[in-house]
C-alpha cells in the first residue's frame, strides 16, 4: 500500500455516550409532538445483508504475491589498522567475506490484492506498484489454489496493472460499476489482504470525491473511511450492488495503519485503462501538446478574468496538435470538446480520455476575448518532461545598461549574459541579473539568470519596454502584471507580480 505520510490534527466531536444521550433526548422531544424532523436521504444505508453480499464477492478477490531478485549494493569498509598488526589478516578475511555475501542476489517478496474481472479469460486487475519489477507473480485464491500470472499491461500514470492466469475452469468474477454515480456519503465495502492476512472485509462510506493527492497527472481519487491497510493495494471497493467502483491504492497514515483516510482509483477511470491494456498491452491517450499551469486568483485578475478557471497555457510543443491549431502561450483553455474546464487539473484527464486522432473544439481566452479553435489530438508522448530549474541567486551581471523595476535588476540580452548564465540560443527577452531580497519578484522565486519574455502577453526586448508597460498598467488601475518568465533552458512559466503598493 502506497503511503502518503502526513500529520493530520484530530477533530473533536461528541463521544458515543454523548451522542446516544443527545439522540434519546431528541427522541423524547419529538415524541412529545413539539417538532418534526424531515427524513433525509439514507445515503450510507448498507445492503439488506452485508454477510450475503460479502459471501458473493470474496471468492473473486485474490491475494497477489510477487518475488524479485535483487542484489545489494552495500559494501562494508575494512577498518584501517597499523601496518604489521596481527589483526590485519583477520579483518581482511572477515570483511571480504561480508562483502561477498552482500553481492549475492536475494529474493524479496511482497504482497498485495487484486480481483478477477473476467473469469473465463483469467483477467485480474491490481495496482501497478504491487507487481512493478517482479520476476515472479503468483495469484492466491480463497480456496487455497495458486496460479502463476503474466503481465498483460501496466499503466504507471494511473497505477493500474492487468494480469492473466490460465484457469482450468471459469473463475468467480466481479464487474465494474459507475464511480461517477457515487455520491459523498454512500455506503461502500472494501475487500483485500491487509498485512498478508486472508480476505478481509471492511465497510464505510465515500468520504469525498475528486481528490488530488499529487501522485500523478490524472489524480481523481475516491476518498473512503473503509479501513484500508498495507496489502490492500489493488483490492476492490464495492458499492451496495456489489459492483467495483474503485481500486484501493493509497492511504494517509503516519504509522502505516488505517486512520480512516484511504483512496481508490475511480472505476470510470479504470475501465478505459483496463480496456486499452487488454486490447493493446499499453494505454493510448489523447495528446494536446501544451504545458499548463494553474490559473490562480492573482493570474485571473492580471488577465482581467471575472474568476479563476481553466488552464493557462505556459508553453506549446513544437509541431504538436496545439501548435497546429494556433493555440498560443498565454491562452487560457476554458472549454474542451464542449465541456467547461473548471481547473487546470481537469484538462489532462479530459484530453487523455479523448480518442487519438479525434478533432475536438477548444475555447481559449486570449487577451480578454474568447477564441474558438479546432484541434486534432495526437497520441501522448511518454518522453520525460524537462524539470524546470531556477537560476542561481549568486550570479550577477555587469552594472552597465541595467534597470531596476519591482525588485529586479534587468539588462538587455547579450552574448556575455548568455555565456554567464548559460542561456540557450533560442531564449530571447530581458535578462534578470539580480533580485532584491523581500521584493515581489523574490517572493515569486524569480532569480538571476531568468529571462522575461513577455509582460501582459506582449513580447519585450529591453528593460525600458518593461518599465513603460508597468507604468501603463498602473495608470489603468491594474494591481498585478502577468510576466512570462523563462529559465536558461527555455522552460517558461507565468508569474503575476504586484505592481502597486
Amino acid at each position: 500500500m502506497a503511503l502518503l505520510q502526513t500529520a493530520l490534527p484530530k477533530r473533536r466531536g461528541l463521544g458515543r455516550v454523548s451522542r446516544l444521550a443527545f439522540a434519546g433526548a431528541l427522541a423524547c422531544f419529538v415524541g412529545a409532538g413539539s417538532i418534526s424532523i424531515p427524513a433525509s436521504p439514507a445515503l450510507a444505508q448498507p445492503p439488506e445483508s452485508i454477510p450475503d453480499l460479502a459471501e458473493t464477492l470474496l471468492d473473486a478477490v485474490v491475494n497477489i504475491s510477487t518475488t524479485q531478485n535483487v542484489t545489494a549494493q552495500r559494501s562494508v569498509p575494512i577498518p584501517q589498522v597499523p601496518e604489521g598488526s596481527p589483526f590485519q589478516e583477520f579483518f581482511d578475511e572477515f570483511f571480504n567475506r561480508q562483502n561477498r555475501d552482500n553481492d549475492r542476489p536475494r529474493r524479496v517478496q511482497s504482497l498485495g490484492s487484486g480481483f478477477v474481472l473476467d473469469g473465463t479469460d483469467g483477467i485480474i486487475v491490481t495496482n501497478n506498484h504491487v507487481i512493478e519489477g517482479a520476476d515472479e507473480i503468483t495469484v492466491n485464491f480463497s480456496d487455497g489454489s495458486k496460479l502463476s500470472a503474466e503481465v498483460v499491461g501496466t499503466d504507471p500514470k494511473t497505477d493500474i496493472a492487468v494480469l492473466k492466469v490460465e484457469p482450468e475452469s471459469p473463475l468467480p468474477a466481479v464487474s465494474f460499476g459507475s464511480s461517477d454515480a457515487m455520491r459523498v456519503g454512500e455506503w461502500v465495502m472494501a475487500i483485500g489482504n491487509p498485512f498478508g492476512l486472508g480476505g478481509t472485509v471492511t465497510t464505510g462510506i465515500v468520504s469525498a470525491r475528486n481528490r488530488n493527492i499529487n501522485s500523478g497527472p490524472y489524480d481523481n481519487y475516491i476518498q473512503t473511511d473503509a479501513s484500508i491497510n498495507r496489502g490492500n493495494s489493488g483490492g476492490p471497493l464495492f458499492n451496495r450492488e456489489g459492483k467495483v467502483i474503485g481500486i484501493n491504492t493509497a492511504i494517509i497514515s503516519p504509522s502505516g495503519g488505517s486512520i480512516g483516510i484511504g483512496f481508490a482509483i475511480p472505476s470510470d477511470t479504470a475501465i478505459r485503462v483496463v480496456q486499452q491494456l487488454r486490447e493493446f498491452g499499453e494505454t493510448r491517450r489523447g495528446w494536446l501538446g501544451v504545458r499548463i499551469q494553474e490559473v490562480t486568483d492573482e493570474i485571473a485578475e492580471s488577465l482581467g478574468m471575472d474568476r479563476a478557471r481553466g488552464a493557462l497555457v505556459a508553453g506549446v510543443t513544437e509541431d504538436g496538435p496545439a501548435e497546429d491549431a494556433k493555440i498560443e502561450a498565454g491562452d487560457v483553455i476554458i472549454e474542451f470538446n464542449g465541456t467547461e474546464v473548471p481547473d487546470m487539473h481537469d484538462l489532462p484527464r479530459m484530453v487523455a480520455d479523448t480518442p487519438v486522432g479525434e478533432e475536438v473544439s477548444v475555447v481559449v481566452l486570449r487577451k480578454g476575448e474568447e477564441v474558438n479553435l479546432n484541434v486534432t489530438l495526437g497520441r501522448l508522448e511518454e518522453a520525460d518532461k524537462i524539470a524546470s530549474a531556477d537560476g542561481s541567486d549568486d550570479k550577477t551581471a555587469p552594472a552597465k545598461t541595467t534597470t531596476e523595476v519591482l525588485g529586479m535588476t534587468l539588462a538587455p540580452m547579450s552574448d556575455e549574459l548568455r555565456e554567464k548564465f548559460s542561456i540557450g540560443a533560442d531564449v530571447n527577452g530581458v535578462v534578470v541579473t539580480e533580485v532584491a531580497a523581500d521584493s515581489p519578484a523574490a517572493e515569486k522565486r524569480i532569480s538571476a539568470g531568468d529571462v522575461i519574455v513577455e509582460i501582459a502577453q506582449e513580447s519585450v526586448a529591453t528593460p525600458d519596454e518593461i518599465v513603460a508597460k508597468v507604468k501603463d498598467l498602473k495608470e489603468g488601475d491594474r494591481r498585478l502584471a502577468l510576466f512570462l518568465i523563462s529559465n536558461a533552458q527555455g522552460e517558461v512559466r507565468f508569474i503575476p507580480l504586484q505592481i502597486t503598493d
